[in-house]
């Protein structure tokens, strides 16, 4: 396929989605060989001061944009889908394209992983496997187990408020956007650096605000509670932008100057606020909620880092990565599913790898490159010639 714009599709955010999909996989490695966070399967680490630090950094740097930016793109897609279909096409797709995957990751998926693939870890014998899928569905233990799904579910949840404001708060429909920005007019004034503030501020503040009572480690039923406040504005905001017609016209001078910004400043801010709170010790208990100045000021710089980064990928995605060749379009087909089935290929190989008495940070890097190419061949030569999974995935 030849390179070049394709003024129907806005190419440019499917690109940001599949890259970002590739980082919740690398997350994940991360997480099995460092022991910072929560996953499936993890190794005792006993990590020196280089891979704490690599790893700490990856992970907080990370986790503070990629899954907002997704929300984000989200949000920017329900409108025009709602003003298409109306309340109950929409809901009925957003069931099955959401809803359904996530249903059969929790049903299924999230069981072979625990009671097949991880059965080393049960520290009592295994009842039947038919009597342990029964207690798992019927004690309801099944909804706290959506894995990595956890984002399509919220999603779900998320569009399912969307359509429900609507009924009551009809909205006059408006064409879909145009994919090129020379095609877009101007449609009102364009937020500037000060609103962008205050929706960093507005962040900051509900992010501590939670945290007080779901501090960075807890969930409910399997949502992390601590990071929803940036979930759901970002959510919000992607909503306002399609009305606004934003993206097309956000100018490319603006988006970088906040991308700049958090990458220098953020990391400035990061490690004075790592030092100055003891971070570096190991120790990240106030970081992670409660009334301390390290929880607000970890909270801020997530906020912060999180805007600056996700305007900046969108203006430099948008003016130098807004076209597909094959590669792509791969790529672009397969994220979804990835994020679907990803979860059992990364524990697979981690636990290949487990005997290497390798160092954690050179086992991260091998497991991330065999995992990422299997994820996406996986989805490819697998998941995509199963007639029912290829419709919703």
């Amino acid at each position: 396929m030849q390179k070049g714009i394709n003024r129907s599709r806005l190419y440019y955010i499917d690109n940001i989605r599949w890259l970002m999909i590739i980082f919740v996989v690398l997350t994940h490695a991360a997480v099995t060989y460092s022991n910072l966070g929560s996953w499936y399967y993890t190794e005792p680490a006993n990590l020196d001061v280089l891979s704490f630090a690599v790893f700490g950094i990856y992970l907080s740097f990370t986790q503070a944009y990629s899954m907002g930016l997704l929300f984000l793109l989200a949000g920017y897609f329900v409108p025009g889908s709602f003003d298409r279909k109306g309340f109950s096409k929409f809901l009925g797709d957003r069931a099955v394209r959401l809803g359904a995957p996530t249903l059969v990751y929790m049903l299924f998926i999230n069981t072979i992983i625990v009671y097949y693939i991880l059965a080393f870890q049960w520290v009592v014998p295994r009842p039947p496997a038919g009597q342990a899928f029964l207690d798992y569905v019927f004690s309801l233990d099944f909804l706290s187990g959506s894995g990595p799904m956890w984002f399509a579910l919220a999603l779900l949840i998320f569009s399912a408020a969307y359509a429900a404001t609507r009924l009551f708060l009809p909205i006059t429909a408006v064409p879909v956007v145009p994919a090129a920005p020379e095609m877009v007019q101007a449609d009102g004034r364009l937020p500037g650096h000060l609103a962008v503030a205050g929706l960093i501020l507005l962040i900051t503040i509900c992010t501590f605000s939670v945290r007080l009572f779901q501090p960075i480690g807890t969930s409910v039923m399997n949502m992390q509670l601590c990071f929803f406040s940036q979930y759901i504005i970002l959510f919000l905001v992607g909503i306002v932008v399609y009305r606004k017609n934003w993206f097309a016209r956000i100018p490319y001078p603006f988006g970088m100057a906040w991308f700049k910004t958090a990458i220098i400043g953020g990391s400035v801010f990061w490690l004075a606020m790592m030092v100055l709170g003891g971070g570096l010790s190991g120790d990240l208990t106030n970081y992670s909620g409660g009334f301390h100045w390290q929880s607000a000021a970890y909270s801020f710089w997530e906020s912060f880092f999180s805007l600056g980064i996700s305007l900046g990928l969108i203006v430099l995605f948008k003016e130098h990565y807004n076209w597909q060749g094959e590669f792509e379009r791969f790529m672009s087909e397969n994220y979804f599913a990835v994020y679907f089935i990803h979860a059992p290929i990364l524990i697979l190989v981690t636990l290949a790898l487990r005997d290497l008495l390798w160092p954690p940070l050179l086992k991260f890097i091998i497991a991330s490159a065999i995992s990422v190419p299997l994820c996406f061949l996986t989805s490819h030569l697998v998941l995509k010639r199963i007639p029912l999974l290829k419709r919703v995935l």
